[in-house]
């Protein structure tokens, strides 16, 4: 086997294969031996079919298979000798082999770019120091007892008021038909927490135990049922009676019940769930703020079409299950097809610039993945999707998907090596401190209201999942963008029951 290697671009090239006629045959004899073994053929016992009867009653399987056998054989052998990676799938022109005569064919693909790296060594980042205040500790200690609030009847006959419990029985009609999905019997709702449309509501605080009420009220237009956005029904209930929530005092028990020893334990538990949280949180903001100034210094540099093209399709398949969640399709978004993936576009060649980037300077320091950190990986996975491992590893392997997962974990080695070598300097929380993010340790609310709004944690971007991800679940930012936004919201819904 001769080659010769052709540079079509920065980014593309063309290799070109030309196969003796000896290295045919002897491809040829391999597949017809194969076949000897295992073929039935009348008159002839199993494996003493002689070759010329096999060759001529399975020509089309044993030369179609000899040509794919071999031509994945030498891609493999030519790819190892000259420690290439193609970054794309590979393309074959190539007809069939013919019986002593020569073979060419051509194989085209995709490579990164060759990179001048830049100093990433060394280099100066601001990380937000972890401050986590008494006031954020009685907020989740507030919802500890708000989960554990006794509900009492409140004897007085009277409308119900904000903060108070309505049981209620109620639903929605049009024409003169319930509508399915909006109606329920003896729901508990909470009033003033946003539970369910303020119409509702408004209608319901006009009523006294015992008493029914109707009104008429139109659906938002991006309400999470497409069939009633913007459609108006009317809402019929009747309030069965009105509570109250008695919260309790914090005490021991109280903490218990939430899985503590006592409450100074479960302060203390708080207070470093948020403080481990806030600084995975800050160090992965400092490390792609870190990895966003690198990058932008780089001189622009081609990008391979495919590894972009794949990447708009990973986020347009996040972006479809986004909607689906709410009950909603693309051409809600009154974009087209183009648009869409165009509006992509800018984040998907952001993602593999910086992909290229880590993979460079994991190749200039000679980073390596071990198969024992592969095994790690997927052991882990499978522990977190509650699959067996062997399933999970085989679906990898069937799906070429060892190698993306290897990259991913180059990417995090890289881009932890170039934090560990910068020079950091811990900075003061921002005095507003932001919004808090929910500590694990919260129990979930599990009163609900319908099709308006589902509980937990409910993602707007991949932006947002990842961010999440790198919070709660420790994983490296690198390896939470390689999942898709499917991947994160169902890892973010497994983990808000088990915590609940």
């Amino acid at each position: 086997m001769e080659y010769n290697v052709e540079e079509l671009s920065p980014v593309t090239r063309k290799i070109t294969v030309e196969v003796p006629a000896e290295e045919v045959n002897a491809a040829l004899s391999a597949t017809i031996a194969l076949y000897r073994m295992q073929a039935d053929v009348k008159g002839f016992r199993k494996g003493k079919v002689p070759s010329s009867i096999i060759e001529s009653k399975f020509h089309k399987q044993v030369y179609g298979e000899a040509t794919t056998d071999l031509i994945n054989y030498q891609i493999n052998e030519i790819m190892s000798g000259l420690s290439m990676q193609p970054m794309s799938r590979i393309d074959v022109d190539a007809e069939e082999l013919v019986r002593d005569e020569d073979f060419k064919y051509a194989i085209e693909f995709e490579v990164a770019p060759k990179l001048d790296l830049p100093q990433y060594k060394g280099l100066k980042i601001e990380e937000v120091d972890v401050v986590v205040s008494d006031e954020e500790i009685a907020e989740v200690e507030g919802r500890i007892l708000e989960n554990n609030a006794e509900v009492k009847v409140i004897e007085d006959v009277r409308p119900p008021k904000d903060g108070e419990v309505a049981s209620v029985s109620f639903g929605a009609y049009r024409d003169g038909q319930i509508v399915e999905g909006i109606q329920a019997e003896n729901f508990d709702l909470v009033l003033g927490q946003n539970q369910a449309l303020p119409e509702f509501e408004d209608m319901i605080k006009t009523l006294s135990a015992g008493e029914s009420g109707e009104t008429d009220i139109t659906f938002p237009a991006d309400f999470i049922n497409e069939n009633l956005a913007g459609q108006t029904v009317t809402m019929k209930a009747k309030l069965h009676a009105v509570k109250e929530r008695i919260k309790p005092e914090m005490t021991d028990a109280v903490a218990q019940k939430a899985g503590f020893k006592d409450v100074e334990t479960m302060r203390t538990g708080i207070r470093e769930s948020y403080a481990s949280q806030r600084k995975q949180m800050n160090k992965s903001a400092a490390q792609n703020e870190l990895l966003n100034n690198i990058i932008g210094g780089i001189e622009e540099f081609p990008l391979p079409p495919a590894m972009v093209e794949d990447r708009i399709d990973r986020l347009l398949k996040d972006l479809e299950y986004r909607l689906d969640r709410q009950g909603k399709g693309f051409q809600s978004l009154g974009k087209t097809p183009e648009e869409l993936r165009e509006g992509f576009r800018p984040e998907a060649e952001a993602s593999v610039k910086s992909e290229i980037f880590l993979l460079a300077v994991a190749a200039e320091e000679g980073l390596e993945i071990s198969p024992e950190e592969i095994e790690a990986t997927l052991s882990q996975l499978a522990m977190q999707s509650r699959q067996p491992l062997h399933e999970l590893k085989k679906y990898y392997e069937d799906n070429n998907l060892i190698v993306p997962l290897k990259d991913r974990l180059l990417c995090d080695k890289a881009s932890e090596m170039i934090y560990d070598a910068a020079e950091v300097k811990l900075i003061a929380s921002p005095t507003d401190g932001g919004a808090a993010k929910k500590a694990p340790v919260e129990k979930a609310d599990s009163a609900g209201k319908g099709e308006a709004k589902s509980g937990g944690v409910q993602f707007q971007d991949k932006a947002e999942a990842v961010e999440w991800a790198v919070a709660n679940l420790g994983l490296k930012e690198s390896t939470a963008k390689g999942y898709s936004l499917a991947k994160l919201q169902e890892r973010a819904d497994k983990f808000e029951a088990e915590q609940a």
